[in-house]
C-alpha cells in the first residue's frame, strides 16, 4: 500500500525558498493547498518519500526541476476552450479592436498555444490579423516550444473542431490545419506575427502596451495578494479603453482595482479598462 505524502507549511515554505534561490522562480504567493498536491502527487509519481529527498534531487539535477515545473504551472487547455467566451470576444471586443490600426494582444499563461491558435483563427475570420501582434508568454519552456511547433495529436480535432463551430467560426475547422500522420501541422501563416516568450507573471513586469489581454486558468492557482499584483500588472499594460479577458472561473472582486474596470460580459470574465481621468 502506497504511504500519502503530506507537505507541511514548513517543508513548503523551506522547499520554494530552495527553488526561488537556485532557479529564480518564485512560487510563494501559490495557493499553499494547490502546491501542497501538486507536489505530493510529483514526489509520489518519482518514488520519493520525504520532502529533503526532493530538494536534493532538485539541487542536484536542473532536468528534475524541468519536470516539475509543469506539475506546478498545470497546463489545462485546448482549442476554442469554453466557446462562449470566444463568441463573446467576437461579438464584444472584435468591433473595438477594429478600430485600432495596430492592434497588440497579450496572451499570458499560454500553455501549449491551443488558445494563441484560437485566438490568430478568430482575428484572421474578422480580417485583423495582418495588423496585430500577438505576444504569447508562459513560464514553462516546453510548453512554449509545443505552442511554436503548432502540432497537435489528431484525436483532438473532433472536439476542437466542435468548440470552433460552437464559438461562431465561419469557415471549416480543417482549413488551418494539415494533416500530418497521428498529428496535425497547424498552418504558419497564423504565427507571423507571433512572438512566443518566456515571462513569469509572479516576478516579471509591464512589458508594452495591449489592447487586449487574455489570461485563463491562472489566477485560480495564486493566493488573494499575487492575484491583487498580476490584476495591476495588467491594468498598467492596457491601454485606455483596453481589454481583459480572464474566462468564469477569474475574477476581479477580491482586488484592489475592480473598480477600475468596466464589465462587459458577467459570465466571461470580460472588462475594459476604464479612463485614468475618471476615477481616483
Amino acid at each position: 500500500m502506497t504511504m500519502e505524502i503530506v507537505l507541511n507549511d514548513e517543508d513548503l515554505k523551506e522547499l520554494l525558498d530552495a527553488i526561488y534561490h537556485q532557479y529564480g522562480y518564485d512560487f510563494s504567493q501559490y495557493s499553499p493547498t494547490f502546491l501542497q498536491r501538486r507536489i505530493a502527487n510529483f514526489m509520489t509519481q518519482n518514488k520519493l518519500k520525504t520532502v529533503n529527498d526532493l530538494r536534493s534531487q532538485l539541487a542536484n539535477n536542473d532536468q528534475f526541476f524541468e519536470e516539475l515545473i509543469p506539475q506546478i504551472a498545470i497546463n489545462v487547455t485546448e482549442m476554442f476552450r469554453d466557446p462562449l467566451f470566444y463568441r463573446s470576444i467576437r461579438e464584444k471586443v472584435i468591433p473595438r479592436l477594429a478600430t485600432y490600426p495596430l492592434i497588440k494582444v497579450w496572451i499570458a499563461g499560454c500553455a501549449t498555444g491551443e488558445e494563441v491558435y484560437s485566438v490568430a483563427i478568430l482575428l484572421k475570420e474578422h480580417g485583423l490579423l495582418d495588423r496585430c501582434l500577438l505576444y504569447a508568454t508562459d513560464i514553462n519552456q516546453k510548453s512554449l516550444e509545443t505552442a511554436q511547433e503548432g502540432m497537435y495529436p489528431v484525436r483532438n480535432m473532433k472536439q476542437y473542431t466542435e468548440n470552433y463551430i460552437r464559438s461562431g467560426g465561419v469557415n471549416a475547422f480543417s482549413e488551418y490545419y494539415m494533416a500530418k500522420y497521428d498529428f496535425v501541422l497547424f498552418d504558419r501563416a497564423l504565427m507571423n506575427n507571433t512572438v512566443f516568450a518566456p515571462h513569469n507573471l509572479v516576478t516579471d513586469k509591464a512589458f508594452n502596451e495591449f489592447q487586449l489581454i487574455i489570461c485563463r486558468n491562472v489566477l485560480i492557482y495564486f493566493d488573494g495578494d499575487l492575484q491583487n499584483k498580476v490584476v495591476n500588472l495588467f491594468y498598467e499594460s492596457l491601454c485606455h479603453f483596453g481589454f481583459l479577458a480572464l474566462g468564469n472561473k477569474e475574477s476581479l472582486l477580491f482586488t484592489d482595482k475592480k473598480n477600475h474596470f468596466e464589465e462587459i460580459d458577467k459570465k466571461e470574465k470580460i472588462f475594459r479598462k476604464k479612463d485614468n481621468n475618471l476615477h481616483s
